[in-house]
C-alpha cells in the first residue's frame, strides 16, 4: 500500500492530503506560488506549515502536486526541487493547478474545466490532455472573475466614491483601510493578488446591493466571454467549476448557463475529493 500525497494549492491557500488505501488525512497550509516563492522558501513554508501536521510514522512514496503558476518548466522546477528538499525518497509528479481541476472535475470524461478562486483560468479536457488553454493572464491582465479580479473591482468603486452611503459605512466597518493604505499594498507590498481576494467575501455578504450584482454579472459575463466562449466544446460538453470564488457565486454560473443554454456540470469548492478518487 503505497503512501500518497495530493497537493491542491492556489495563489492564496494550499489543501494536501495524505492518502493511504482508502483512508486519507487532510490539512491546509498557505498557497504556494513559483512566480512569488522560489525553492528555498517554498522548502521553508513546507517545513514550517505542513510537516507538523503530518504524521511522522508515514512514509511518503508518491507525491501529486497540482499549484497554481506550474505550467512553464522552470516554476515546475522550482516547485519540484523544493518538494524534493523535504521529501527526498519521494517520486515527485509536479503538474499546473488547472490540470488538477480537469483530473477533479472530468475524472476520465471530455468537458470544458474552470478555477475560479484567488485567480482564474480554464481549458477543454479531452478526458487524458488540457487540448485547449486560453491564456490565464494573471491578476493585472485577466483573471476574470476570480477572486483578485472581483476585489479590484470592489476596491476600483470604493475609491473613485461610487458606493452609497449605506454601503461605504459597511466596507468601513469592516475593513477599516484609507485609499493610501490600498496603494500601498497593491503597488508596493507582495503578494497584491492574495491582497485583492480579501475584499471578495465582502460581495458574497452584501449580495442584492445593486452595485455588488452588477460587478458579480459584469464580471462572469466578461469569463464567459473571454474564456468559455473560445472553446466550441463549450456547446457539446459539460462546464465544470471549482474555487471558492465559482462555489460562493454558484447561482450566478447556473444563471448564466441557463441564459446562454449551456449545460453545467460540476461545481466544487475544492478540487481535493475528485482528485482523491482520480489517485486512488
Amino acid at each position: 500500500m503505497k503512501i500518497k500525497l495530493i497537493a491542491d494549492s492556489g495563489g492564496s491557500k494550499a489543501d494536501w492530503c495524505l492518502v493511504a488505501g482508502d483512508q486519507s488525512w487532510h490539512y491546509k497550509t498557505l498557497g504556494i506560488s513559483p512566480y512569488f516563492l522560489n525553492a528555498k522558501q517554498i522548502q521553508e513554508l513546507l517545513e514550517k506549515e505542513l510537516l507538523p501536521q503530518l504524521p511522522p510514522a508515514f512514509q511518503i512514496e508518491e507525491i501529486f502536486y497540482y499549484g497554481t503558476g506550474c505550467l512553464q518548466p522552470k516554476s515546475v522546477e522550482i516547485v519540484q526541487s523544493a518538494l524534493k528538499a523535504v521529501w527526498p525518497s519521494a517520486a515527485v509528479d509536479v503538474k499546473h493547478d488547472l490540470m488538477g481541476a480537469a483530473r477533479a472535475l472530468c475524472g476520465r470524461e471530455p468537458g470544458v474545466a474552470s478555477i475560479l478562486g484567488t485567480g482564474g483560468n480554464s481549458c477543454y479536457y479531452d478526458g487524458k490532455e488540457i487540448v485547449k488553454n486560453n491564456p490565464g493572464l494573471g491578476f493585472i491582465l485577466g483573471d476574470e472573475a476570480s477572486g483578485a479580479y472581483l476585489g479590484k473591482k470592489l476596491l476600483q468603486l470604493y475609491m473613485y466614491k461610487s458606493f452609497d452611503e449605506e454601503l461605504r459605512a459597511r466596507f468601513d466597518a469592516q475593513y477599516n483601510t484609507n485609499n493610501d493604505e490600498i496603494l500601498e499594498n497593491v503597488y508596493r507590498k507582495p503578494m497584491a493578488n492574495r491582497y485583492l481576494a480579501s475584499f471578495a467575501p465582502f460581495l458574497s455578504e452584501n449580495r442584492g446591493h445593486y452595485l455588488i450584482e452588477n460587478i458579480l454579472e459584469d464580471s462572469f459575463n466578461e469569463f464567459f466571454f473571454n474564456h468559455i466562449y473560445k472553446y466550441s466544446e463549450s456547446w457539446t460538453h459539460p462546464l465544470h467549476f471549482t474555487g471558492s470564488i465559482a462555489w460562493n457565486f454558484r447561482d450566478v454560473l447556473k444563471e448564466l448557463c441557463e441564459l446562454y443554454e449551456l449545460q453545467l456540470g460540476k461545481i466544487l469548492r475544492s478540487p481535493m475529493e475528485g482528485l482523491i478518487a482520480y489517485h486512488q
